[in-house]
């Protein structure tokens, strides 16, 4: 059970983050500053930022779990993030920032018309939505499991509803100024208490923990011989699934791209979404350890065995009950932090997003400064009360809620990227063409999450959605090669000309 040291921890973490949302307030004077800071953020702020923003309650709570059932094969991963990351660095966060763009839609609006990125943003929202509904479902697990150590028995639709209310406060404020800098802070919190973990469970392993972790397989860390098709930590589909993974949400993710576009130059955004990359595997195998030395604290027992409803629970109930006094009340405060951070950069990127690719775009005009401040944060507040409708969506699920929350960012993801790789590589592409592939891909990796999700592993799912949205868009394009070629010669002859 908690104490009272461990409760004023946790407060007063939430009076923090709403602090520095007052700090940052009144410092914007236009869309410019409240979504991208002025393009004057430090790039190691939108590293740390970046990674804060990525890894939410899920990696706090769930990848212990992953460790815990399984093995470190997850650690996989981190190299196709890395690869993935480079690709965008260097491919397509150059061509954002010649263009000055606001969104990563905008690229697509340039490229295709209003309408691609309109769908572009639409697909976005909803997505965005669904998978942060995930992510603040994990935060509620925790707190949940407190609540009831305390004999309070609170559902998790009130844990959802304050934890946005507070998010939405300092978000609504400081815009993405006080969303990084509170990413900083919510970061360093999460990764201390990971370590403070460790030291703790560590001196408790039983003997000969070691010797049986490697016996039962615990320890692996590569694996070349599961079915690369259904298990999503076998060897190519991890390294190949999560650098198409990364592609897509670091460099078609307005989450992401909102943050690399605040950087002062192009090489710094380069340097921070690479750098996020290296502090990213850091952070999984931090937490893998975790649930690896978890599974020897309680002797490989089963999360029934526990009296626990999921295996997502297994972290949180040993921070309330094996954790000394304020240590319980940092790592709390930590993953609620993860998770304050998804939501204020979720709300942030749906604000924009809705501001500049729908209102904007579609209505043809211009906001004053007056005007785009005021209608950002009026957006700001109305996602963050959708937001929870959405995430009270999942109440429960079989699987650890990291898994989870990938598959259902991978429904769009694949069409996305498959929306961008159109309009670079395929030049007779037209907005036609895009959109229908797009919305092939959306539904057919919606059916797979709804109807077959055994069938494919989750990190498949990109992947399949960039196909489809190529070859569809890439078969439909042939209908313009006459088009293109006589516009090409218009160009020429007005080029002699």
């Amino acid at each position: 059970m908690l104490r009272t040291l461990d409760l004023i921890v946790i407060v007063a973490y939430l009076v923090l983050s709403l602090g520095i949302g007052l700090w940052m307030s009144g410092r914007q004077r236009s869309n410019d500053d409240y979504f991208l800071g002025g393009r004057e953020l430090p790039w190691w702020a939108i590293s740390l930022s970046v990674v804060a923003t990525e890894t939410s309650a899920l990696t706090v709570i769930s990848v212990p779990t992953v460790a815990y059932l399984g093995s470190l094969t997850y650690l996989q991963l981190a190299l196709g993030y890395l690869i993935g990351r480079i690709v965008v660095a260097f491919v397509l966060l150059p061509r954002y920032a010649a263009g000055k763009l606001t969104t990563a839609y905008g690229y697509l609006g340039q490229r295709f018309g209003r309408g691609m990125q309109g769908t572009a943003s639409v697909a976005f929202l909803l997505t965005r939505l669904l998978a942060d509904g995930v992510r603040m479902f994990a935060a509620a697990i925790p707190v949940k499991v407190i609540l009831s150590g305390l004999g309070i028995d609170v559902s998790f639709f009130w844990i959802i509803v304050v934890l946005s209310l507070v998010t939405v406060a300092y978000t609504f404020l400081g815009g993405i100024r006080a969303v990084v800098w509170t990413d900083v802070m919510q970061m360093a919190l999460y990764m201390v208490g990971g370590i403070v973990a460790l030291a703790v469970i560590g001196p408790q392993l039983p003997a000969g923990f070691w010797d049986d972790a490697v016996a039962q397989g615990k320890t692996q860390l590569l694996d070349f011989a599961s079915n690369p098709v259904s298990e999503p930590y076998a060897f190519l589909t991890a390294v190949v699934g999560g650098a198409l993974l990364s592609m897509a949400s670091h460099g078609v993710d307005q989450i992401i791209v909102q943050r690399l576009l605040s950087c002062r130059t192009v090489r710094d955004g380069q340097k921070a979404l690479i750098f996020s990359a290296v502090i990213v595997a850091v952070q999984f195998a931090l937490f893998l350890v975790v649930g690896l030395f978890l599974w020897g604290y309680y002797r490989g027992a089963s999360p029934a065995q526990l009296g626990l409803q999921t295996g997502d629970e297994i972290f949180p109930r040993f921070i309330v009950e094996g954790l000394p006094t304020g240590v319980s009340g940092l790592l709390l405060a930590g993953i609620l932090a993860a998770a304050m951070s998804t939501l204020s950069s979720s709300l942030s990127a749906l604000s924009s997003s809705t501001v500049i690719d729908l209102v904007q775009t579609l209505s043809r005009r211009e906001l004053t400064a007056r005007q785009g401040i005021r209608l950002s944060r009026t957006t700001t507040l109305g996602w963050g009360l959708v937001f929870i409708v959405f995430a009270n969506l999942f109440t429960s699920t079989d699987d650890p809620v990291v898994e989870l929350g990938l598959s259902v960012a991978g429904i769009t993801y694949g069409g996305l990227l498959g929306a961008f790789a159109l309009g670079m590589f395929v030049p007779r592409a037209r907005q036609g063409d895009a959109i229908a592939g797009f919305a092939v891909a959306v539904a057919v990796m919606g059916s797979l999450f709804l109807f077959a999700p055994d069938a494919v592993g989750f990190t498949w799912y990109t992947a399949i959605g960039l196909v489809i949205t190529m070859v569809l868009g890439s078969l439909l394009a042939l209908r313009h090669r006459t088009a293109v070629r006589r516009e090409s010669a218009d160009d020429a002859a007005r080029s002699d000309a």
